[in-house]
């Protein structure tokens, strides 16, 4: 569960939503299939090898998993794999202050700013305060959190909807409509820039 808090996250709350209000059921659609999958792969393929390499190495980190299983004295492969992670960390990081600050600015009206620094200090002094452990006991919260909010979220749709029996109605429709978006995006080539540019300024 915090694994998964820790992947998703604002992104699955905030960002899957803003990818289908934008651009359609199609592209969200494609977006949570690759997301479901890949997810699953990883946990089927790869996280229960290095589970089991990591437990007989010692190793708690991904650097320290390279260094002990590749015998690295020099601790070259440790730098390595720390910067790859500082590397592309530093965008989901960013990401994820963003989306605290839009939280508490759209739930509470505070300055969009001042809640994203307020949010980041917070997060910065427990992860370096109680380590690995405080990072992956919020992430439980935090999953729990996330499960009931979704939770809420479907059931306040299906009331809005008319109830289960409405939405069973119209469960077959829906189906084909997701089938006929997800077909016509596979048959349908990308755009031109010119032409995404035009649309985007008449939208705009």
């Amino acid at each position: 569960m915090s694994a998964e808090a820790s992947d998703m996250s604002s992104w699955l709350l905030m960002g899957l939503p803003g990818v289908a209000y934008l651009t359609g059921l199609a592209e969200a659609s494609w977006t949570a299939i690759g997301l479901v999958v890949g997810t699953y792969l990883n946990w089927l393929i790869v996280a229960r090898r290095i589970r089991r390499y990591s437990h007989r190495l010692g190793a708690i980190t991904v650097p320290q998993f390279f260094s002990r299983r590749w015998g690295d004295r020099r601790h070259l492969l440790s730098a390595l794999a720390a910067l790859v992670i500082i590397v592309f960390f530093i965008p989901y990081t960013a990401s994820g202050f963003s989306a605290c600050g839009k939280l508490f600015s759209t739930l509470f009206g505070v300055d969009y700013a001042a809640a994203m620094l307020v949010s980041a200090a917070v997060i910065v002094v427990y992860t370096v305060m109680g380590g690995f452990l405080a990072a992956s006991f919020t992430d439980l919260i935090q999953s729990i959190i996330m499960t009931v909010a979704l939770v809420v979220v479907l059931g306040f749709g299906v009331t809005a909807a008319g109830g289960v029996w409405a939405i069973y109605e119209l469960l077959p429709a829906f189906l084909c409509a997701l089938a006929v978006h997800v077909i016509v995006s596979l048959l349908t080539p990308a755009p031109e820039q010119e032409i995404l540019a035009a649309f985007e300024e008449a939208r705009g």
